[in-house]
């Protein structure tokens, strides 16, 4: 988010809010002058001074020649004034077309000079179109990620345990990071709806059914049976006092309490055998009846309406309460913690698993040439995905940044990155034009002679 700066007014007094630089303000920074172009402005300095030097040297050499030539010295004299006149001539031309790439010369507004500074938009059109159909063409794309072999190095790269170990801790590093930036109250809230509206959406009957008819068919209920008849044995032998009780105060009140005690006594006697005969034998009738119970329950569980309604409602109703909420949402806390403690802990299960996960994934992706190709092929996919979607935002940002640029520092920029090299061509033109000046001199008088 942008944000306003603040600079201190004159006199040390209250400071003065200033805006955020604009995107042109940017544009003209990257133009700006650095300690680096300076000095290769240095440098375009001095070729200059030779570049000039030459000239200067072929016009003293064309004067002296001429008056050598007029003096009577020799046809040698006009071959070098000939030779020296040509070489002023090529110098001064290569001059013209340096000077003209980025200032008027001489500071005449002729036409089709200050090349840089006058068409500098264009060029960064231009510049745009050129990256944009040479650089990010799908096919362009498609060809260099093909030849690079991204996967395979890759998976030469992962299979190092030093390079693992690496990708590890940058993992943990930004799990950390994450889970010290998410709001547990968020994604508690994140986590309790997606839960609930699960469980809301998705009917829970059938699938209670099938799991409940399996458990009875292997038999997995009958250690629950045994352990509900030990309880139960041992509740009735701890409790007896509250079994008679619970018979006495049920009876009517005009019958005899000796009549009660001998009803609850007997009464606690049958249900203690009953329970006693139930633990002790495995066939015994009372299990079959639950084994049938359960297995009747499993089938209306998948097949009753009414008993999937009532299942659904229940559901319902145990999700709606606020003990069950609260379960959900405190679910994520203990998963952050479990998630922050194998995070620091580099003997942690988590990131031991992590990194032999990844030294298994680059041996596989360095030798299995079948998982190469899948892995490129997505590669691809996805950089050339990327490159036909965003290549009008890619080239309209290069356009877009050298308008933004100021023509003057423009000019003055790219001259100073690339006018030494440019002033060889000064130099190079004077040679060449005096060599010229000399083989049409030469051939002149062949000819005529």
């Amino acid at each position: 988010m942008e944000r306003s700066t603040t600079r201190t007014g004159a006199g040390g007094g209250r400071p003065v809010a200033t805006d955020p630089p604009s995107a042109a303000g940017l544009a003209r920074d990257l133009s700006a002058f650095t300690a680096a172009d300076r000095e290769k402005q240095r440098g375009v300095r001095q070729m200059k001074i030779i570049a000039t030097s030459a000239l200067v040297v072929a016009a003293v050499v064309y004067a002296l020649a001429t008056w050598a030539e007029r003096s009577g010295a020799g046809a040698w004299a006009g071959y070098v004034a000939a030779a020296a006149e040509a070489g002023m001539v090529g110098a001064l031309a290569d001059w013209f077309a340096v000077t003209a790439l980025f200032k008027h010369p001489m500071g005449l507004p002729i036409p089709h000079t200050a090349i840089i500074r006058t068409k500098k938009d264009q060029l960064g059109e231009n510049l745009g179109e050129f990256v944009g159909d040479n650089f990010l063409a799908e096919d362009v794309v498609r060809q260099r990620l093909r030849a690079v072999g991204i996967s395979r190095r890759l998976g030469t790269w992962l299979a190092e345990p030093e390079h693992a170990d690496r990708v590890t801790a940058e993992l943990a590093t930004a799990v950390r990071g994450a889970l010290t930036v998410l709001r547990d109250s968020d994604v508690q809230a994140v986590v309790g709806e997606a839960i609930t509206r699960r469980a809301d959406a998705q009917e829970v009957a059938p699938g209670l059914g099938n799991v409940l008819e399996k458990v009875v068919a292997d038999g997995g209920h009958r250690k629950v049976v045994d352990l509900i008849c030990v309880k139960a044995h041992d509740w009735l032998v701890e409790h007896r006092g509250s079994v008679l009780d619970a018979v006495s105060g049920g009876a009517p009140g005009w019958t005899p309490r000796f009549v009660d005690q001998k009803v609850g006594d007997r009464v606690y006697r049958e249900l203690l055998r009953f329970v006693t005969e139930i633990r002790d034998m495995p066939e015994h009738p009372a299990r079959g009846a639950i084994d049938t119970f359960l297995a009747d329950f499993a089938r209306e569980l998948r097949e009753d309406r009414q008993t999937r309604e009532k299942v659904e409602r229940l559901k319902s109703e145990i999700l709606a309460r606020g003990e069950v909420q609260d379960v959900i949402a405190s679910a994520w806390s203990s998963i952050r913690a479990m998630l922050l403690a194998a995070a620091e802990d580099e003997q942690s299960e988590l990131r031991l698993r992590v990194r032999a996960s990844l030294i298994s994934l680059g041996s596989r992706l360095a030798s299995d040439e079948r998982m190469q190709h899948k892995v490129d092929d997505w590669l691809e996919g996805a950089a050339t995905h990327v490159v036909t979607t965003y290549r009008g935002e890619i080239t309209s940002l290069i356009t877009e940044t050298v308008a933004g640029w100021d023509a003057d520092q423009t000019s003055r920029k790219i001259e100073a990155n690339i006018g030494r090299d440019l002033q060889f061509i000064r130099i190079n033109g004077t040679v060449v034009g005096a060599l010229a000046g000399l083989a049409i001199h030469t051939f002149t008088h062949a000819l005529g002679g």
